[in-house]
């Protein structure tokens, strides 16, 4: 039986990838890869390597989540070094979790390497910390795309009347609802909102708003996926601490 490496990929920047998650990858005897992790990262695989592509989006799986366990615990058997690559960390959202628990409950050994999240790299990317003194104390990054089976949504809409960073990750799809909610529990329909597209990357994209009109101007800009949305205070200091350059930067306009 071989050893599973439960690999953050980082943001989509090949650069953010850690030392650790290198050497993991280059130790590799097979990679079990995502759709948001760089493809780039697979040409520092040794000659030889298998790569197995399991990637999810919006209706498109290659295989549910269940399948994909069964997969990494097949190579297992096969491989002696296993590298599942996540976007991200594979703890944020990631179901890494899951994997672990699989795996244990079938006597295979595994570590985490954790990676650089895009909850908090990506904002950066796009000149928004997610704290800042006299502006923001607290963040919190919540999951913008909860399973559809799900009755009762586990989302606590209520406690995030606090005037707190919040950042949505997998949410694009569902902006305007999410907008509605944060003003139906009492947010300023004024509060800043970004909407980060394919952040850290080459293609990465910007729109600013407010609660009130961002989902309008995402709407208009035909932002593709990956993106995440940040709403707070904080996403007014985007101007003055900008810093990557955008594919095709977007100005504030003054559609609804």
């Amino acid at each position: 039986m071989g050893k599973v490496y439960l690999t953050g990929a980082g943001p989509g920047d090949i650069e953010l990838l850690t030392v650790k998650a290198l050497r993991a990858v280059r130790d590799a005897d097979v990679i079990i890869y995502d759709r948001l992790a760089n493809p780039d990262i697979l040409g520092e695989a040794k000659d030889g390597c298998e790569f197995v592509y399991v990637g999810k989006e919006d209706g498109r799986h290659t295989l549910p989540q269940d399948e994909i366990n069964e997969v990494i615990y097949q190579n297992a058997l096969k491989y002696n070094n296993v590298v599942r690559l996540k976007g991200g960390d594979p703890l944020v959202f990631g179901r890494g979790g899951e994997e672990a628990k699989y795996l244990r409950e079938r006597g295979i050994a595994f570590e985490f390497i954790p990676g650089i999240t895009s909850a908090i790299a990506v904002p950066a990317h796009a000149g928004i910390p997610v704290t800042h003194r006299g502006v923001a104390v607290s963040f919190r990054v919540v999951t913008g795309h909860e399973a559809p089976n799900k009755e009762v949504s586990q989302v606590d809409w209520e406690s995030m009347k606090a005037d707190e960073t919040v950042v949505f990750l997998m949410g694009l799809h569902n902006l305007r609802k999410i907008a509605e909610n944060l003003i139906a529990v009492g947010r300023d329909p004024s509060t800043p909102c970004a909407v980060i597209s394919r952040g850290s990357t080459p293609d990465q994209r910007t729109v600013v708003g407010t609660l009130e009109n961002i989902y309008g101007k995402v709407k208009e800009a035909k932002l593709p996926t990956p993106a995440l949305i940040v709403v707070g205070k904080v996403v007014g200091l985007k101007d003055d601490l900008a810093w990557f350059t955008e594919a095709d930067p977007i100005q504030e306009g003054s559609n609804p």
